[in-house]
């Protein structure tokens, strides 16, 4: 089951007299993303305790009123609720190789792949921990602005998610997105890699236009509003893989696309761009119709299967 959430940290007792505490917790990792953590659960009132291999890192957050330990262990022990936000997995590792977790719920913000984000969440359940994994769709400054637009997916353990959800949520808003602890990498990657997708686009674009008497400057709002037209085709992919009819709602069929190649490399070559960016996906719509005349009435969908092959 999916949830999505937005919260930010309240008060959710019903007797409004006795207001719940803001809950501590623990945070090892003081990089640009674990120190806007950091201040974003301070400016929300929770006790927090933090860990950084570099101890100076750690100096103006324990002047805003952090505790600071000298031991990642240190910092596992000394709450329930431990946030891993490291390098890497062989960091994470490293820092809690030592430290006791039975009984503590860990949630490891880490960026990694769904397999070893598995392999994470076994080593920790088998040393008595509960285990939530996190993908951030973030940058440092959208931390602890509601108004950004940043989330945290989490996979793993529902129960832990739910306990603490509203500690979650004060930094940015929350995605739970299922048990399987691998699913919150997998979402960040895939958001990641469409996000990729467009950069190179975006880049081409500009490569096009560069060598013309063209502003840059004017071409990037026209660029921005063209891409979030064409946002709408998401929703449309999904629904024609979901139904397995990639005809259905086609409004430019493949066959019209691919007869449209020629003219986006001729227009590169004349401009002297490289099409290194497009032809990649080119070739898998000329082979998606190489292999079945029928498939000239799909949308561009069946690229897909092509990439699962």
């Amino acid at each position: 089951m999916t949830q999505n959430t937005a919260d930010t940290l309240s008060d959710t007792s019903s007797d409004t007299s006795h207001p719940v505490a803001p809950a501590p917790l623990t945070l090892l990792g003081l990089g640009a993303m674990g120190t806007a953590l950091a201040e974003a659960w301070l400016a929300a009132g929770h006790p927090l305790t933090v860990w950084n291999r570099t101890a100076a890192r750690a100096e103006p957050l324990a002047a805003k009123g952090a505790d600071v330990a000298g031991t990642a262990a240190g910092a596992v022990a000394a709450n329930r609720l431990v946030v891993v936000c490291l390098l890497d997995d062989e960091s994470v590792e490293e820092a809690l190789a030592g430290a006791e977790l039975a009984g503590k719920d860990v949630v490891n913000l880490v960026t990694s792949t769904p397999g070893v984000a598995r392999a994470r969440a076994a080593w920790v359940t088998g040393r008595g921990a509960r285990y939530l994994d996190g993908g951030i769709m973030a940058v440092p400054p959208m931390i602890g602005v509601p108004t950004a637009g940043g989330y945290v997916f989490y996979s793993g353990s529902s129960e832990l998610f739910e306990e603490h959800r509203a500690v979650l949520a004060a930094p940015a808003g929350t995605r739970y997105v299922g048990e399987d602890a691998g699913f919150a990498a997998l979402h960040d990657v895939a958001l990641l890699s469409a996000m990729y997708g467009m950069f190179a686009g975006v880049a081409h674009a500009f490569a096009v236009v560069r060598g013309e008497e063209v502003d840059p400057a004017a071409l990037a709002p026209l660029l921005s509003s063209w891409l979030t037209a064409m946002t709408g085709s998401v929703a449309a992919t999904a629904e024609q893989l979901v139904a397995g009819d990639y005809t259905k709602g086609v409004v430019s069929n493949l066959a019209m696309q691919v007869a449209g190649v020629p003219t986006f490399l001729r227009t590169a070559e004349e401009q002297g761009v490289s099409t290194e960016l497009l032809t990649p996906y080119f070739d898998l719509m000329k082979r998606r119709l190489a292999a079945d005349a029928r498939n000239g009435a799909e949308d561009l969908t069946g690229v897909v299967d092509l990439l699962r092959a």
